[in-house]
């Protein structure tokens, strides 16, 4: 709009334009968005300015609230320095080229500390969050500064990395907020940044406690905040950049069956592959860039010792009981500090302890934070304690030596104030330990425990509500009539430790990262736990009830697989419109993402669309190899709900299908295969979601061949006629195909697609050991010829040759 006006857009004016100062209809859409991209990457001039209705309004003069002079990008390219308002002024406005930002990066690499710092809280700013257009090079320039070169001069003996701690510091902060860790997984490099914070972990876990930074403003940085900064961030991308679904292919998931170190670093260093295949796409060039700036040579868990030793602590502590602490060793003397600066606390009395014997909002811990000396232990040899420690208190507990209010405010709270981000093992301790059951669950009872009473019956009823339109059945959640809920005694410490926790700024922190973490804790506990954590953290904070009681609804389905398989009907119901529930009676995408959720829509919690459930759910189902049958089955079923819908039953033997495959008399076969191929579609979007390609080659070398080797019962169906099985045959085929595009692609290039003449090649043999009458089918002839006629198809219509 200030182009089209003619103002000059080189000087910084234009950088303190305020919303309210321009036209209200100058908001732009999509197109716009393409548009600047490609003005942005010099695909376009600005000649698309001009376009027809492009620019909505128009600025005839700048506004009367432009103050005469403000600092700027433009006033920083001029060689201003960088003063605190200019710092400030760079961070809210995003940088709109790249050579300002490479000026910023050469700052942060060749300046002096102050610009390092200054540098690394530019980019952090608006240029990572708000400037799309170079926010690619800005992901870039900052994962290149987490792994900083060698200065030429450097001859020290530690690390160079602890020359950089301040700078580290700023961006792992700077980068920590989850909408930032999003966008660093959408530009791939969240394998490259684990790497870097592995790095700095191994580093300044490995430090002991007594080296420290003050800044220009005052503020002290220690090795350990540097650590536990890089440490939830390496958690967080664990979190977010998900493996491969084969890692849960099985009827039990393996032991850590989430995201590992190992494949993080192979990941990365499958960006240093330089064949000529690979140059030839562009972002494998900026990924391999990337890469190699860090370091050339490939990374392995090898490379850092401590990490490998917590990872296998970590392992084993999830496949088996606690063990291992001898007497004298650097783990049992940890240990023994821990938990004595834990205890003397208790002993002493100088606690003011408010009771947690209720969710009320009001609820809250020590009264301000413990300033006695943290131990001068190094990060990593804590991490190492943790287990033992938290066992011990556990114990401790569970035998009457401390009560559970000591326990949750006094030791736990205690610790976590000490080292907050060293909370993720004190959750994977939990979580190993409560799926053991080896601890006596507790009576949250309103006295010794938190009770959740006073809203539990809503929570069943919102659940019951939200799941409303998938059929499932709520089991109650006062099975005992006035018997008190009873959680296990991990989970009801760790939950009644956040609910003592202030709602403010000052445990946002810790809340931030504990919500995710109770969340999946409970998850993983039985029925109905999570809902009691539900009904507990709602009466605290009621703005947080849609999603609480949300997450609560989908722990309905991780230990029941007949609820999954109704969802999973509901899903296709939904989308092709077989059923006439308001929330799928048109069917489509549509129906079966749903519209929203909240309390917010229509005057209350209503019905959650099925697709969305799945989605929230998929990833926890711990059996998904009964899910090949289940959606083959549901596909079929489908196919016969689908053509006794639109084609007349009295007609199915009589029908001819036409050549041009257009109608007869009422009936659409065009229509008809549409909602085919859409059901088809479906199968395999759920098929690859829930299991990835392998759950796809189980699929075909499995169980197609075993169900066409089945005898079906079509009569029992309905399906009378040759058309209805033509169509099954039809819509396996197409099933098949796209299980196969989505599980090794179309390509020759990608590593998935080397698995592909193995996998097709040993399903065309059993097509031609069929066609050779090797072997006897069971399933109808009109099925097996449509299903070898749609998988040789050429063009992939497979509708228009029905009749042949």
């Amino acid at each position: 709009m200030m182009f089209r006006s003619g103002i000059n857009t080189s000087t910084s004016y234009f950088e303190c334009i305020n919303m309210k100062d321009t036209p209200t209809n100058c908001s732009g859409n999509l197109h716009h968005l393409i548009v600047e991209a490609c003005i942005a990457r010099h695909l376009l001039d600005t000649s698309a300015y001009f376009w027809p209705g492009y620019v909505n309004g128009h600025m005839n003069q700048l506004p009367a609230s432009m103050p005469t002079q403000v600092p700027g990008w433009s006033s920083f390219m001029k060689g201003d320095p960088l003063t605190p308002a200019m710092i400030n002024a760079l961070v809210s406005a995003p940088a709109s080229s790249l050579a300002e930002l490479e000026k910023i990066f050469e700052m942060a690499v060749k300046g002096a500390n102050d610009e390092k710092i200054a540098a690394a809280t530019i980019l952090c700013g608006a240029s990572l969050i708000l400037g799309w257009n170079i926010q690619e090079h800005t992901v870039n320039f900052i994962t290149r500064l987490l792994s900083p070169p060698v200065p030429t001069d450097y001859s020290g003996k530690e690390s160079h990395l602890i020359g950089y701690a301040p700078m580290l510091n700023v961006l792992l902060v700077g980068i920590a907020p989850v909408d930032c860790v999003q966008i660093f997984s959408l530009h791939g490099m969240v394998p490259q940044l684990a790497a870097s914070s592995m790095t700095i972990c191994e580093v300044f876990g490995s430090c002991a406690p007594n080296i420290s930074w003050t800044l220009t403003t005052g503020e002290d940085i220690s090795v350990h905040a540097v650590f536990s900064n890089a440490f939830a961030l390496l958690l967080k991308l664990w979190r977010f950049n998900h493996p491969p679904i084969e890692y849960r292919v099985g009827d039990v998931p393996p032991v850590g069956c989430q995201l590992t170190p190992e494949y993080l670093l192979l990941v990365r260093n499958s960006h240093l592959v330089s064949s000529g295949n690979m140059l030839k796409d562009p972002n494998r060039r900026r990924l391999a860039t990337v890469a190699c700036s860090s370091s050339p040579n490939p990374i392995f868990v090898d490379s850092f010792p401590k990490l490998r030793v917590w990872y296998r602590q970590h392992l084993a502590c999830i496949a088996s009981t606690l063990s291992g602490l001898v007497n004298g060793t650097l783990v049992c003397q940890t240990v023994d500090v821990l938990l004595n600066m834990m205890f003397r606390k208790i002993n002493s009395g100088s606690q003011s302890l408010i009771s947690v014997t209720s969710g009320s909002s009001s609820s809250s811990g020590t009264g301000s934070e413990d300033t006695s000396p943290r131990p001068k232990i190094p990060a990593w040899d804590i991490l190492e304690a943790i287990p033992f420690v938290v066992d011990a208190a556990l114990t401790a507990c569970a035998h009457g030596r401390l009560s559970p209010r000591e326990l949750c405010t006094v030791v736990l709270k205690i610790w976590l104030i000490f080292f907050l981000h060293h909370y993720q093992p004190i959750v994977s301790y939990f979580s190993a330990e409560v799926t053991r059951g080896v601890w006596k669950p507790v009576f949250m009872n309103g006295t010794d425990w938190p009770s959740p009473a006073a809203n539990l019956s809503n929570v069943e009823e919102q659940i019951k509500k939200i799941l409303a339109a998938t059929g499932v059945d709520v089991p109650s959640l006062a099975a005992g009539g006035s018997s008190p809920a009873i959680l296990p005694l991990p989970l009801a410490a760790f939950v009644s430790l956040t609910i003592t926790y202030k709602l403010d700024k000052a445990s946002q922190r810790f809340l931030n990262l504990a919500g995710p973490a109770l969340e999946s804790l409970a998850a993983g506990c039985p029925w109905p736990c999570m809902p009691i954590v539900a009904s507990l953290w709602t009466q605290k904070a009621k703005r947080w009830s849609d999603f609480l009681v949300f997450s609560a609804s989908r722990t309905v389905f991780l230990s029941n697989n007949h609820a999954v398989i109704q969802l999973l009907k509901s899903c296709f119901n939904a989308t092709l419109g077989l059923n006439s529930s308001s929330i799928s009676s048109n069917g489509g995408i549509g129906a079966l993402l749903g519209h929203g959720f909240g309390s917010h829509f229509y005057g209350g919690i209503s019905p959650v669309a099925p697709g969305i459930l799945y989605l929230r759910v998929y990833r926890s189902i711990r059996d998904i190899m009964f899910l090949r049958e289940e959606i083959v089955l549901l596909l079929m079923q489908s196919i016969s709900e689908i053509a006794h819908s639109e084609l007349p039953r009295q007609r199915l033997n009589k029908l001819k299908i036409p050549k041009n495959g257009k109608k007869f008399g009422n009936v659409s076969l065009a229509a008809t295969m549409t909602r085919v191929k859409l059901a088809a579609l479906l199968g395999a979007s759920l098929l690859w979601l829930s299991g990835g390609s392998g759950l796809v080659q189980s699929l075909i070398k499995e169980t197609l061949p075993s169900w066409f080797l089945s005898v079906h019962n079509t009569n029992q169906e309905g399906d009378i006629g040759l058309l209805v099985p033509m169509l099954k045959g039809y819509a396996l085929a197409y099933f098949a195909v796209l299980c196969g595009a989505f599980a090794s692609g179309v390509d020759s290039l990608s590593m998935a697609s080397k698995r592909r003449p193995k996998i097709i090649g040993r399903h065309v043999e059993f097509i031609a050991s069929v066609l050779d009458g090797k072997i006897s089918l069971g399933c109808d002839p009109a099925t097996w010829h449509a299903y070898v006629y749609g998988i040789c198809e050429p063009d992939g219509r497979l509708y228009t040759n029905l009749g042949v």
